[in-house]
Formats: C-alpha cells, structure tokens, sequence
C-alpha cells in the first residue's frame, strides 16, 4: 500500500514560517459515527494570536471577524491535514476560516484504506457538518461561502464534493493502455487488481452543495471523470497542473478532466513545476530526508510560486458565489 501511496502523497509534515501574529491555530479530533475521530486542522484571523514554528495550540487565541467565508482542504494520498499548512495560513491571513482534514485510513501513519477512495467524500461531508454546526466558533462563519481545496487524491475528494461521479472500473483499460504510469506500476508491484471500481458501494458519491468553489490541484484519477459523470457539477473550478508531473502524465489527468467539465475552469498550467512542487517549501532538515518530495526542477523557486499560489487561491475564494 506504501507504494501506491507514493503517485500522489507526502509522507513527512511540511514546517511553515512562524505563525503571523493575526492567525490563530487549533488542532482539533472530531467524532465520526462508529469510526475513530478525525483530526483535523483549523486556521483563523485572530486578533491576538501567537505562535511558533512548529504550529503549537495557541491557547485562548480568539477568532476575528464575522461573516468569514470557510475553506476545507483534502490532502494527498498518504499526507496529512498539514500538508497545506502554507496554504491554509495563508487563507487565514486573507480572512478565511481554513479547516484541513486528515483522512483516517489514508495519512501518513496509517494507509490502510488509501485505494477505498469512496471514504474519503464522506469524511470531507463530516468535516463540513463540524464546522458549519459544531466547532465552538461557528457563529463567526458565512454558511453560505464554504469553498474547498484538493491535491491530488484530495483533488479527486473536491470533484466528488461539487457532484462529480467517477467512474473507477476505467483504471484497468486505463492501465492496460499505460502499464509505465506510476499509478499502474504501483498497483502492479503491490498486486492489487486495476479494477478499483469493483467494490464501490452504490452511494459513494454523494455530493455536498455545501461547497460553492472549489480549487483542484493535480486531481489523482482525472481519467475516471467523464463529461456524464461530471454534468451536476456547478461550481466553478480553480484547476491547477505542473508542468513537468511525471506522476500524472500529460494530458490524461488535468486535460482530460479540463475538456470534460461543463463549464471551463480557471486553468493554471505551472511551467517546469512537478507534482510535489504544489507542497510548501521544505525545511533544509526536511530536503535531506525526502529529496522526491522537497527537490524541485532546476531553476523553479518553490518558495516564489507558492506566494503566487497562495495569492491566486486567496482571489478566486474571494469571489466565491454565495
């Protein structure tokens, strides 16, 4: 399972800059029905906030502002709720409420379910139920501005949330197709059958209307969405691709699910970036360990373009439609 996990994940937790003194950091289990909690990470403007470089509770930190438009965010494949956490502070800087799920049976510590795909909808619904209607600072929050971010097997979370239905019996043709695809060498090398659509329940797909915007990054398993199985989808997308991701081949993940959405996403194409380029910038303790994950391409400047992602985001979740 470790090696499939590897097409669309990060295995260590991303350090970010010291919090700013106006965002304010909450880790957070939230119950889910019979399974164990979820954890969950939460960012805010605060007007009193402090923190240290390794996201530390900030106690009695309160939140700032009324009406905050919300954002959840989905992890990779075998990530956790902090590998955005540039991103997420970022947001919280811009006035959103950004809250960032790790979805159990798929995170670093435990990737026991990473090809049950179906779970992880379901855990993002739960996520959004919590803040909307449980977390102690709900009051402070839009209902009606719920945006959502996805990377990766998070992307492929986000679609499913905005009504898109995939349609995953097409791994195995897609595989026979492309037998060098990191997806299909993975699954190969752990012997697990192409057929990933076959035990699907009958309501996996379930979408949440919740969610008003939504930005896909590097979607995992693009080729299963099809023009029929994204036709509900109505919010307007914020679609992302690195230009030089040897895990999600071109053209048959972002350009494929490009043409097949109903109406045409805001669509960025990130010249000589690759797939973990979309990660925030590693710490020098960090690039020494996991040099797949924190080495960019010569010449691309993590650090610069994740200010330019970030800033991007930040705009299009401002506009939002309500």
């Amino acid at each position: 399972m470790r090696l499939i996990a590897l097409i669309a994940s990060v295995f260590v937790v991303i350090s970010v800059p010291a919090l700013a003194a106006n965002v304010g950091f909450e880790e957070i289990k939230i119950g889910n029905g019979t399974e164990p909690p979820l954890t969950v990470g939460i960012w805010y403007p605060s007007s009193n906030a402090r923190g240290d470089f390794t996201q530390t509770v900030v106690p009695g930190a309160s939140i700032a502002g009324n009406s905050l438009p919300l954002v959840v965010m989905s992890h990779g494949g075998g990530g956790r709720y902090d590998s955005h956490s540039d991103t997420a502070l970022a947001l919280a800087r811009a006035g959103f409420v950004a809250a960032a799920i790790s979805h159990a049976g798929d995170t670093t510590d435990d990737q026991s379910k990473v090809l049950q795909l179906w779970r992880r909808p379901a855990q993002f619904r739960r996520l959004v139920d919590y803040m909307l209607n449980e977390w102690p600072n709900h009051g402070h929050l839009d209902p009606a501005r719920v945006g959502a971010f996805g990377f990766s097997n998070g992307g492929f979370t986000v679609l499913v949330a905005v009504g898109g239905v995939p349609d995953l019996s097409k791994t195995r043709p897609y595989c026979e197709a492309h037998p060098d695809h990191d997806l299909c060498t993975a699954l190969k090398h752990a012997a697990v059958d192409a057929d990933l659509g076959a035990n699907v329940p009958a309501d996996a797909w379930i979408p949440d209307l919740r969610i008003k915007a939504a930005v896909v990054v590097a979607p995992e398993f693009a080729y299963a969405f099809t023009p029929a199985g994204l036709r509900a989808v109505r919010a307007p997308i914020q679609l992302w691709r690195a230009a030089d991701d040897h895990h999600q081949p071109h053209p048959f993940y972002e350009e494929a699910l490009r043409a097949a959405l109903p109406q045409a996403p805001e669509y960025h194409v990130v010249a000589n970036a690759g797939h973990y380029d979309f990660l925030a910038p590693c710490s020098a303790r960090l690039s020494r360990k996991a040099l797949d994950i924190c080495t960019s391409l010569p010449g691309f400047d993590r650090a610069a373009f994740h200010e330019r992602f970030n800033a991007e985001l930040a705009r299009f979740f401002q506009a939002m439609p309500r």
